[in-house]
């Protein structure tokens, strides 16, 4: 594993999703899991975020977008809560799910809404 594109990962996606939660996930990896949650973290944080061609914030919303049409909501739970930490506002995640709701259906923007009052009342943003 390239470590420069590890440690770059690892980086982002603390800053992202918080060290707490990043550390947490680490720690409880075991040699089962433990090759996948390095590849991803080099791969898709390292590789996908850690570059200058978006900002944190441009990548927050796309991933709010992605994971949303896919219906991964435990992952769009944790990608709220870290474009938030992105600086992604209330009216902008609402536009996301917006999107989501035009080009994947109303029940996925609907559970997307659902999720997302969570995390913005757990922020106190609503």
């Amino acid at each position: 594993m390239d470590d420069d594109l590890f440690e770059r990962g690892l980086a982002a996606r603390k800053a992202t999703l918080g060290a707490e939660y990043v550390e947490k996930n680490l720690a409880a990896a075991d040699d089962f899991t433990r090759p996948f949650q390095e590849a991803m973290t080099a791969w898709c944080w390292g590789f996908g975020w850690g570059d200058d061609a978006l900002d944190p914030k441009t990548r927050s919303l796309m991933n709010l977008a992605m994971i949303g049409a896919l219906g991964k909501m435990q992952e769009w739970e944790t990608h709220c809560r870290g474009a938030l930490n992105n600086g992604v506002t209330k009216e902008e995640i609402r536009a996301a799910i917006h999107v989501v709701g035009i080009y994947c259906g109303v029940p996925q923007a609907l559970e997307c809404f659902r999720v997302a009052r969570k995390v913005l009342e757990e922020a106190g943003e609503v």
